[in-house]
């Protein structure tokens, strides 16, 4: 399904009245559901690709994608911020432990739920596969990022409240075999 369809399926799921809506094609689910507030939801999986070389970029279609229903009004658009990492970078001797996470669409970045909360995950916090560690917004969906590896986060590299880009690494996980 491409982008400007799932925009036209939001668009006309919010003036139906049609509660949830699921649709499923190669492995790629889309379920769309309207909460009181009219926000709509989109938790999106796609199956994983076969094994991948350490040195090739992950694909970020591959990425879980959930949203969860939030009022507009929760998260707050902040003036997005120039790229910068906000950890220094790793040295790791065995670069195939280390799987980087990455955007799985253009957006922006909260590392909380709420401004008020304390972010899903900080430098050393240990994470498995369905751990929640950021969200990314767009179009005013807020689309949670799981880890889909086990391991300790060891580095952050985006601002809360910048844009970030398809594909641009968010987190370095230092996997656990």
């Amino acid at each position: 399904m491409r982008l400007h369809e799932l925009k036209d399926l939001i668009r006309v799921i919010d003036e139906s009245n049609i509660q949830e809506f699921k649709y499923e094609e190669d492995g790629v689910k889309v379920v769309l559901k309207k909460s009181a507030q009219g926000i709509v939801t989109i938790p999106a999986t796609a199956p994983e690709p076969a094994a991948k070389p350490a040195e090739a970029p992950a694909k970020p279609a591959a990425e879980p994608v959930a949203a969860p229903a939030q009022p507009a009004a929760a998260q707050p658009a902040p003036t997005p911020t120039p790229a910068k990492p906000s950890t220094p970078a790793v040295s790791v001797e065995n670069d195939e432990e280390l799987h980087q996470i990455v955007s799985p669409m253009v957006g922006t970045f909260y590392r909380a739920p709420a401004p008020d909360a304390p972010p899903y995950v900080e430098v050393g916090d240990y994470v498995t596969e369905k751990t929640v560690v950021c969200i990314v917004e767009a179009m005013k969906l807020f689309n949670e990022i799981e880890a889909e590896v086990n391991g300790e986060i060891v580095a952050i590299h985006a601002e809360n409240g910048q844009l970030v880009e398809f594909g641009q690494p968010l987190f370095t996980v230092k996997v656990k075999k």
